[in-house]
């Protein structure tokens, strides 16, 4: 649990025009098939592990009374047997949202961080270790079965992070590290003409702290250039500090952040 409020403000309430364009874009970024539009909020129900996939997105204020709206949200999950969960970001609407949840006693968690790279100022420089095991291209839907099996997920998530995947909009490029055939780390590219997103890195915890996710990023930016691409941004939780400290060696810094709201007596079962 934590206070949104010890996140720096420029950070919490940007305007910056790519900060907002990311934001369109991480949206678009793959589209799960369960997914509601509401009085201008966008409420995804996907079974999967990503919360983003399984949450409220409040993207316009809409014109219904804020109690019926949460109201209505609270009545939607629990049909589909799901926490009720809040996205908050520094676009949400009402632009007062996140302290009226508080009031209503939604609970707060996850301070998590989009960073950013402009390639021109990439570092060319990063030492790459080169870790055994084999990098291969994946379709989308080989990528989501290994991101499910990476994460151990039970076979409904993974079939949900499979699909979420397979249903993507964007092109995309998927990778992952082998060794045979065992997966040990894995990362996506999803582009937006010159914009584009590093989704999906994970590395098996017994493999963790060896290079394989430095690798994988490395190649992921590679290909960007590749494809034109000026910015690049993911997404990753402030706790996370090797993560956070391995993607500022190649020159990402912090652009906003964004966090959850559990309705009261939910935030357990979403983990």
């Amino acid at each position: 649990m934590f206070d949104p409020a010890a996140i720096p403000a420029t950070l919490r309430a940007t305007r910056d025009a790519l900060a907002a364009r990311i934001e369109d874009a991480a949206l678009s970024s793959s589209q799960p098939a369960q997914q509601s539009f509401y009085d201008g909020w966008l409420l995804r129900y996907s079974p999967g592990r990503a919360k983003r996939a399984r949450s409220v997105n409040a993207i316009a204020a809409g014109r219904l009374p804020l109690g019926e709206k949460l109201a209505h949200c609270r009545d939607f999950y629990a049909r589909h047997e799901l926490p009720c969960v809040f996205r908050l970001t520094p676009f949400s609407l009402p632009a007062d949202l996140d302290a009226q949840l508080a009031v209503a006693g939604y609970s707060a968690a996850e301070d998590t961080r989009v960073m950013t790279l402009e390639l021109g100022n990439a570092a060319d420089e990063v030492e790459v270790a080169a870790p055994a095991g084999a990098l291969r291209d994946l379709d989308a839907g080989g990528f989501g079965a290994v991101l499910g099996e990476l994460h151990e997920l039970d076979a409904t998530k993974r079939i949900a992070e499979r699909e979420r995947f397979a249903r993507a909009a964007l092109p995309g490029v998927y990778l992952a590290i082998f060794e045979g055939e065992l997966p040990i780390a894995c990362g996506s590219l999803i582009i937006e003409g010159d914009l584009a997103g590093i989704f999906g890195m994970v590395t098996q915890p017994a493999r963790r702290g060896r290079g394989f996710a430095t690798r994988i990023v490395a190649e992921l930016l590679r290909r960007a250039r590749g494809a034109a691409v000026r910015s690049v941004y993911l997404q990753v939780t402030a706790s996370n500090t090797p993560a956070r400290h391995m993607y500022r060696k190649f020159g990402f810094q912090d652009c906003y952040a964004y966090w959850y709201r559990y309705a009261p007596g939910t935030e357990e079962s979403v983990r």
